[in-house]
């Protein structure tokens, strides 16, 4: 599953060898959303990983940017104690320069079918579905 989120680049972090054959990059994006008239700001760490990890180089902290990303998921066990953790694993990173200020910026609106869901900017899938799009009377 693809999603998209915009922001504004807060961080970047170096480059980390973890092993011999894998490297990371983390960044940190500022997302805004409106709710009832209030402004919520959420923070997402996020990763590159491998040959991807030079992509946030010709961004700046400040930068608004669009972010592809897939949400990666890991079931760790260690002494009989079972722990899980997420990663954001961002593919594509691109200038969102033509959007409005993330701080000023109504939030994305969704296309998936989950209408219950607060948090459109982290839901925001890449293209709208077939289904959703289709405004044909048969």
């Amino acid at each position: 599953m693809s999603l998209e989120v915009t922001g504004k680049l807060l961080l970047k972090y170096d480059t980390q060898q973890v092993t011999e054959k894998f490297k990371k990059r983390e960044f940190v994006l500022e997302l805004a959303e409106e709710i009832n008239g209030n402004i919520y700001t959420n923070y997402a760490k996020m990763q590159l990983v491998q040959n991807k990890c030079e992509i946030i180089d010709k961004f700046n902290a400040g930068d608004n940017v669009k972010v592809s990303f897939n949400i990666k998921g890991t079931k760790y066990e260690k002494d009989g104690k079972v722990n899980y953790f997420s990663n954001l694993d961002a593919w594509r990173v691109e200038s969102a320069s033509g959007a409005p200020a993330a701080n000023n910026s109504q939030p994305a609106p969704s296309y998936n079918s989950n209408t219950n869901n607060t948090n459109n900017y982290s839901q925001q899938s890449a293209a709208p579905s077939p289904e959703a799009v289709d405004d044909l009377p048969f």
